[in-house]
């Protein structure tokens, strides 16, 4: 089988690289062009540019994929197209062009959280059970017919980050499986079951902390939104990112957003218990031991949020 892959992140490294040591031909790499990186704002390979380039596979950058793209693309005479977060969406011609289409493997139990940020808005909605779909691609968002799935029970406080790299090195043998029943002629996909929900994209603001919630809500957004975009919260009108929480005992009538310290842990006040914070981040500084930060507040009686 003669495979183009499409994919951006370091979440799909690890199916790139199951591709690249199987049976089947990687004929090229499409992914997004170099990134600013770091405080200098670098111009940076995406981590699949760098797997391409270090399995000696051809590289097709593309911020979109125009016509010049499907071009460069459909040159290579692929048999399948498969996409991991590539970060762009796959139209005619470019999704009829390879014999058996293409298949995308989504971090979500579809149909539910079809879009950019599945496992993000999974755990700020609180889901307990979260997994991948590998599915055929089609024109409307993520609603293609699945191929396969896999259910994945995360750690209690397991954040986004490491729900993500838990799938994506899970995912990548279900892609594999799926690649191998299109080969063999096995394959059947089923279509989707259920009310579809939608996983847009997370913006900076969806990382502000609400003290006012129940801790189990605080914490669920703390999960869903880090490390990116990062949960803060503002002290005394400085932006505060909170890098490492959990929950917290030991404060009776620790009111919302009131900061408090018991036996060297750092506790902040909810609807109902409190949230343990264990390191931040106060803005221009570098990140600390909550315990630290909280040793150099110059703040009477210091509440978050205000």
């Amino acid at each position: 089988m003669r495979v183009v892959f499409a994919g951006t992140p370091a979440v799909a490294v690890p199916t790139l690289r199951r591709l690249i040591d199987g049976p089947h031909e990687v004929v090229a790499v499409v992914t997004r062009p170099d990134a600013p990186t770091g405080r200098k704002r670098v111009l940076t390979p995406s981590a699949v540019a760098d797997a391409a380039q270090a399995g000696g596979i051809p590289v097709i950058k593309a911020a979109r994929l125009d016509a010049a793209a499907t071009e460069a693309i459909c040159a290579t005479q692929p048999d399948l197209g498969v996409v991991v977060a590539y970060g762009g969406l796959v139209r005619d011609p470019l999704l009829s062009a390879p014999a058996h289409g293409w298949i995308n493997l989504h971090f979500s139990l579809l149909p539910r959280w079809r879009g950019a940020a599945p496992v993000q808005r999974a755990l700020i909605a609180g889901d307990e059970m979260l997994g991948a779909c590998v599915f055929a691609l089609v024109p409307e968002l993520d609603a293609g017919d699945i191929y396969a799935r896999l259910s994945y029970e995360p750690p209690a406080m397991a954040t986004a980050s490491d729900v993500l790299d838990a799938l994506a090195h899970r995912g990548a043998y279900l892609v594999e499986e799926v690649v191998a029943s299109l080969v063999n002629g096995t394959a059947r996909a089923q279509a989707q079951q259920g009310e579809p929900t939608l996983a847009p994209k997370l913006t900076v603001d969806d990382g502000r902390l609400d003290w006012s919630e129940p801790a189990g809500r605080v914490l669920a957004r703390w999960r869903g939104v880090t490390t990116e975009p990062g949960a803060f919260t503002t002290v005394a009108g400085v932006r505060v990112k909170i890098l490492a929480a959990g929950p917290g005992t030991h404060a009776d009538g620790l009111a919302p957003g009131r900061i408090a310290q018991h036996d060297g842990t750092v506790l902040i006040g909810t609807g109902t218990d409190p949230v343990a914070v264990y390191r931040v981040q106060p803005a221009g500084k570098a990140t600390m031991a909550a315990a630290d930060w909280w040793r150099g507040l110059r703040v009477d009686e210091p509440v978050a949020g205000s």
